[in-house]
């Protein structure tokens, strides 16, 4: 199967620190990939790697066959990866349509197939985004990079503060987005359960590094490895 995004010995961080170190990893074409481990080893610090706001100190980045390790966010963004950050980023002022239209791109993608997955957004469609629920900011920033239209789609701790009743939800709306065709999708989640179950194959991490590349299934079924992994020193 073809692929869609290839990371490649990849070694980054912020200014001179090192946090990820020799990264490996590739992503099909339409394949989900669950990533999870401890706070602070490193997870977040791949996305924003792989969308080019972590200093590179070594290795290749490449969408599609074509390097984008060098590439500003904005032209990441372009060629084809839509992001979903840890804190939302949604504007605050502006409506909700107004999030939604601002990063609009042709496609696939549309408000209305958005509001397929997120009703509520079409219900608050004037609402600025300090008007809404935590949950419903959350729903906007996945509808937000959606309207990119998107070949590859990294979400970070999407289900991080809510209740328990909107993580529910929220993790079937990520069970539908799976089944997406073509869309490539990266899963960054604290919640293993949430994690394990939405993809078939997980990466976990620990210390910058990939400690664990493979089946999901044998994660859910052998806890005491996968606690052996998230506690691995």
């Amino acid at each position: 199967m073809a692929e869609t995004l290839r990371l490649k010995s990849v070694t980054a961080g912020y200014g001179e620190t090192h946090v990820l170190e020799g990264i490996d990893l590739a992503l099909a074409l339409g394949e989900s990939l669950s990533i999870i481990g401890r706070n602070g080893v490193g997870k977040s610090t791949l996305l924003e790697t792989i969308m080019g706001h972590t200093t590179m100190h070594a290795g290749e980045i490449r969408l599609r066959e074509s390097r984008i390790d060098a590439s500003p966010p904005h032209r990441r963004a372009i060629a084809g990866l839509g992001y979903v950050p840890q804190e939302r980023e949604i504007f605050p002022s502006l409506s909700v349509r107004e999030n939604m239209e601002l990063c609009a791109r042709p496609g696939p993608w549309t408000a209305e197939r958005v509001f397929e997955l997120f009703p509520n957004l079409k219900a608050r469609l004037s609402n600025a985004g300090t008007q809404l629920s935590g949950g419903e900011q959350q729903m906007l920033a996945i509808a937000r990079a959606l309207m990119t239209n998107p070949s590859v789609l990294l979400m970070d701790e999407p289900t991080e503060g809510l209740a328990p009743v909107i993580v529910q939800a929220l993790a079937q709306v990520l069970l539908r987005l799976r089944s997406e065709g073509d869309l490539s999708i990266v899963l960054v989640e604290q919640n293993s359960r949430v994690a394990l179950d939405f993809s078939a194959r997980t990466v976990v991490m620990d210390r910058g590094r990939i400690v664990f590349d493979g089946e999901s299934e044998r994660l859910r079924n052998d806890p005491d490895f996968l606690a052996s992994l998230i506690a691995a020193q």
